[in-house]
């Protein structure tokens, strides 16, 4: 049996007569990419609001390490790091000194900074302004702070928005090297179909609140005979109404 370290059962999110996320039943296996595409407004970001507690279903359940969100909040967000809305720096200080001030509030070792400044490719800038950096750095950063605490699960959402080429190679790489390298759970978000093709090793793909589709990337490519591009598949499952 598969070992789903992310898992929601009917998970259902209304604001107003509005359905944003409409009894989805997400399934994430332990040390896995999970890409999470959708286009603008299919409730990608209100799913993961769900997940990180910050905001509660009006139906559904949420298991995480096996335990629920509602009764065990504290010891799974311990345990996750995320990157859901652009995080605020202190611009005029370096990414260490931003860093420093969150491992003091939970009592981190230096040592971790450094640590976390590796992984991110950021140990050369680390003593710059960040007021100086890039959208990219600024991301990788981002990312920083969401592994200070040395997360198992990693919630990423649209990381890559509004990068060039290079910054959306730099995080891509860092996605990668997360999962294969330090065994972390990676979700992560997307509008963009390439971009969870470069990356995941399973996909869910969301419209209108549903999740129409849940499965490896290889089931995505071979469930349509008419289309002939990943782009297509993903047009014609948007343009229905229909769980696969």
């Amino acid at each position: 049996m598969c070992n789903y370290i992310i898992e929601t059962e009917n998970l259902t999110k209304r604001f107003g007569d509005f359905i944003s996320v409409d009894h989805i039943n997400l399934k994430v296996a332990k040390g896995q990419i999970y890409g999470f595409l959708g286009s603008n407004g299919a409730g990608k970001t209100t799913t993961m609001r769900l997940l990180l507690s910050l905001i509660k279903p009006d139906e559904g359940a949420i298991k995480i390490f096996n335990k629920s969100i509602l009764e065990h909040r504290s010891y799974i967000l311990r345990r996750v790091g995320s990157l859901i809305e652009a995080p605020a720096y202190y611009g005029h200080l370096s990414a260490y000194k931003n860093l420093k001030i969150i491992a003091e509030l939970l009592d981190i070792p230096d040592k971790k900074i450094d640590e976390v400044l590796e992984i991110v490719r950021l140990t050369q800038y680390a003593n710059k302004p960040v007021k100086g950096y890039s959208l990219g750095m600024k991301q990788r950063l981002g990312v920083a702070l969401a592994l200070i605490r040395n997360p198992e699960i990693l919630i990423l959402d649209e990381p890559t928005n509004g990068l060039d080429p290079f910054g959306i190679q730099e995080i891509r790489k860092l996605i990668i090297d997360l999962s294969k390298n330090h065994g972390m759970t990676v979700l992560i978000s997307s509008h963009i179909l390439s971009e969870i093709e470069a990356v995941a090793d399973n996909v869910g793909i969301i419209n209108e609140g549903k999740l129409i589709f849940q499965g490896p990337m290889d089931k995505l490519k071979h469930i349509s005979n008419n289309a002939k591009s990943l782009e297509e598949i993903f047009l014609e499952l948007v343009g229905g109404s229909e769980s696969l």
